[in-house]
């Protein structure tokens, strides 16, 4: 999985297109990073960015957006509505996709010790980066803003976390940290108000009065919107993975009926994660007993189930991040068409070699699995089969989704061994420390083609139940998924084994090499009960 980090820096600046557009540039310039947004404010006299790239790349792309905010802003002349301390005003760090938050506070660090140390500008850590109670929100550090930063930065507790403890009068202070990724919501009633409001009051964490609502991590208000003649309860859902879209709609929809209420859709306010769609359709997909795999109709059904296309049309790649910051291929081999790939592989290098092919052909192999049981289901004619394939074919899809990156992850663990081989050796400190990475590089070189065995071993079950009753007409595909399986845990198994006798750690040698070769046998017998029940269905 890509990883991805949201940064969402806000800078005092709102009416200064020119300030505005090189910050801009200076984002761009940034290689793998994606700038989503720039939403200036000319009452508040305040802009917010959003960018997202991986955590090394988002890092750079806030130094240097920082970087060209502190060199053209002056505090000492702005003014404005929104609460402010300084040029750049906060920079939280988000986790968005194959990140944690661990992950976020540790790129809030890394790059405020950056401006601290290079720009020599106070800088304070906010929410989940900062373990101080009493700086530790953002209405905390802010309290007193600009103006009361002079004399407030000089008092003990106030020492920034990094830079200087002195008030920069150009500059201010700056705010970093990691928070949950926010999504703002809103869910349209066919009422006044006073009955969103009511719902809102319902729903929310706060609740009213001393009574909590049902839902965590939900702040929530009902207003009116003359634009679509109708109420919206408007939501913002500080952690989805806490409380997702889907949830808050339904629990919305309760209230609603209770009302006697219609609800007509939703609206998503900006982005959203992929993660956050893909929750919600696995919601409405267990809920209605339904049977889809691929993503793009998962995401229709949650954009169909929310209404999120009732106000403005919901287009999937403008509205969620990952379908917006395509990049180049994480995985080159597998991103190849087949001409490129077959012809590399017969090239003249070491890699991508038998590994990678291995990799390719037990996915193949699940593929062609998966392929039988579509060819069985849906069908008036196998309709009895229908209960069993929606069992069979979903592990197979998963088997072959999973084995795919695998064909790059062999290349990539080839060459983390080649890279330690290269490392100096003239003193002992050195020969150890290549001797460490090798044997590091040796394991990895191992776990990949281990990985790709275990993977093509949980599909015999499905295969073997598939040849019993699946689509006979496809019995020639099966049985050659059933071989392109066997060949590719055979394969595999090779890359483990002309590894093996360069590890020095023997019970690590010993436990793989069992699993390995029982993993190998259970492939060759299985292929032959398979090759013979198709034989026997036949005849």
């Amino acid at each position: 999985m890509r990883k991805i980090v949201e940064c969402v820096p806000n800078i005092s600046e709102g009416r200064d297109e020119k300030i505005i557009n090189s910050c801009v540039e200076a984002v761009r310039a940034v290689k793998g990073v994606t700038l989503l947004d720039a939403d200036p404010g000319k009452s508040t006299n305040r802009t917010v960015f959003t960018f997202v790239g991986n955590p090394d790349s988002v890092v750079e792309g806030a130094f240097q957006f920082a970087k060209k905010a502190y060199e053209l802003i002056d505090m000492t002349k702005h003014s404005g509505e929104h609460p402010r301390l300084g040029a750049v005003d906060v920079v939280p760090f988000v986790p968005v996709a194959g990140v944690t938050m661990k992950d976020c506070v540790e790129c809030s660090k890394k790059f405020g010790k950056q401006v601290g140390d290079e720009l020599k500008v106070p800088v304070f850590l906010y929410e989940e980066a900062s373990f101080n109670p009493h700086r530790k929100s953002l209405k905390q550090i802010r309290a007193g803003e600009y103006e009361g930063l002079k004399d407030k930065i000089y008092k003990p507790e106030w020492k920034p976390d990094f830079g200087p403890q002195e008030f920069v009068p150009k500059s201010g202070a700056t705010v970093t940290g990691a928070r949950f990724f926010l999504i703002a919501y809103n869910v349209n009633i066919l009422g006044t108000k006073e009955q969103a409001h009511r719902i809102a009051l319902n729903i929310r964490e706060q609740g009213r009065g001393n009574k909590p609502g049902r839902l965590k991590a939900i702040k929530a208000i009902g207003w009116y919107v003359d634009e679509y003649n109708m109420a919206q309860v408007s939501i913002n859902l500080d952690n989805y993975k806490i409380t997702p879209p889907h949830t808050v709609f339904e629990e919305c929809v309760k209230d609603a009926k209770e009302l006697k209420l219609a609800v007509a859709g939703s609206e998503l306010v900006g982005l959203i994660p992929l993660e956050a769609m893909l929750r919600a359709a696995d919601y409405y997909i267990k809920k209605e007993n339904l049977f889809i795999l691929d993503e793009k109709q998962k995401i229709r059904l949650a954009v169909e189930r929310l209404g999120l296309n009732s106000v403005s049309q919901f287009i999937p790649e403008k509205r969620i991040i990952e379908y917006m910051t395509k990049e180049s291929s994480s995985e080159p081999l597998a991103s190849m068409n087949v001409r490129s790939f077959v012809e590399l592989v017969g090239a003249r290098t070491s890699a991508p070699g038998g590994g990678s092919v291995s990799a390719l052909a037990a996915a193949l192999g699940a593929g062609l699995g998966a392929m039988m049981g579509w060819m069985s289901y849906g069908s008036k004619k196998f309709e009895h089969l229908d209960e069993k394939m929606r069992k069979l074919i979903p592990p197979l899809d998963e088997a072959m989704k999973k084995l795919i990156p695998l064909i790059d992850a062999d290349t990539n663990a080839f060459n983390d061994y080649m890279n330690a081989v290269k490392m100096p050796k003239n003193t002992d400190e050195e020969k150890h420390l290549r001797n460490e990475k090798m044997q590091e590089g040796l394991k990895k070189a191992i776990d990949v083609p281990l990985s790709v065995m275990r993977i093509a071993d949980s599909c015999w079950e499905h295969m073997r139940e598939l040849a019993k009753v699946g689509n006979i007409n496809s019995a020639s595909d099966l049985a050659v998924g059933a071989k392109s399986l066997e060949t590719g845990i055979w394969g595999a198994f090779k890359n483990v084994e002309i590894n093996l006798p360069q590890v020095e750690d023997k019970k690590y040698k010993g436990d793989v090499l069992k699993e390995a070769n029982e993993i190998t046998e259970r492939a060759r017998k299985t292929l032959k009960d398979i090759e013979e029940i198709l034989e026997k269905r036949k005849t």
